[in-house]
């Protein structure tokens, strides 16, 4: 499908860390807000994480995602996805190699996905392989990735396939020929993350090119990485994600104040290339989620 336009996806606020600048949307109702007024500026889609209230540190609490996704829902018609890392993060205890240290978070694949299945969005993020992440081990067994595949496709809800590496694709692959996503897939080629995939323009053109024929996708680099990222994935003919969960910084040097100056800085970008950011409708369209 040939269009001028462009979805951006927003990730309000991310799983990793604590609250490092006071923009950083924590509670329900200001991650609801911050997404509802990044989709004023351009945004079609949210990518949700939740948090603790008091402590500011990530959150599986269902009750926390139930009031973020109903606020959305009460002032917007954006497209939500909501994720499903949360579950998948491993820190040994160093006294007992065999167990989990306190940062630990590893549960089944039917907890990681309880929340999508009662909130029924129209999209969730499917992280297919495993990985170092920063300081952690980010685990994500085959058949574990099967087993939360089964059951959001067979809720009716479109799966995003992450991607951290070339390897993930070709997990990505057997997904789609076992018939455990359907076609046409959806992509986010995650880069930058340590120790995934550097973020170059040679290794997103190597991971476009790696994609199944017919594949939507989106790309993305954290850090001083999110803009240069943004602006390649448009020229080659991907779609767009920025936001706190990825980039706190606006400019070197200059912090941004909240979710929709990042997503205006992206949006100035793809009006630069002689695009337009896509309406939720739209970006429904272009991602062929189903009506």
């Amino acid at each position: 499908m040939k269009s001028n336009k462009v979805v951006v996806t927003v990730p309000v606020t991310g799983s990793a860390g604590d609250r490092k600048t006071p923009f950083l949307p924590i509670t329900p109702r200001e991650i609801a807000e911050s997404a509802v007024d990044a989709g004023k500026a351009g945004a079609s889609v949210v990518h949700i994480h939740v948090r603790d209230v008091k402590t500011g540190r990530p959150s599986m609490d269902f009750e926390l995602y139930r009031e973020v996704v109903d606020r959305i829902r009460d002032h917007s018609d954006m497209i939500i996805n909501l994720s499903t890392g949360p579950g998948a993060r491993f820190v040994p205890d160093d006294k007992d190699p065999m167990g989990l240290g306190p940062e630990s978070t590893l549960c089944g694949p039917q907890k990681r996905v309880e929340h999508v299945l009662r909130l029924n969005p129209e999209l969730c993020s499917l992280d297919v392989g495993s990985m170092n992440f920063g300081a952690r081990v980010f685990v994500n067994t085959v058949s574990h990735v099967e087993t939360m595949a089964d059951l959001v496709v067979g809720a009716g809800i479109k799966p995003e396939l992450e991607v951290f590496d070339m390897g993930h694709i070709e997990i990505a692959r057997h997904l789609l020929e076992t018939g455990k996503v359907g076609h046409p897939s959806l992509f986010q080629l995650c880069m930058s993350i340590p120790w995934g995939i550097p973020a170059t323009t040679k290794n997103m053109i190597m991971m476009k090119e790696a994609l199944p024929a017919g594949a939507v996708w989106t790309a993305f680099g954290i850090s001083a990485d999110c803009f240069p990222m943004a602006a390649q994935s448009v020229l080659l003919g991907g779609h767009v994600r920025v936001g706190m969960e990825d980039n706190l910084y606006l400019a070197k040097g200059q912090r941004a104040s909240s979710n929709r100056e990042l997503v205006e800085k992206a949006v100035r970008i793809i009006r630069a290339l002689d695009k337009e950011p896509a309406s939720p409708d739209e970006a429904r369209e272009l991602l062929q989620i189903n009506p």
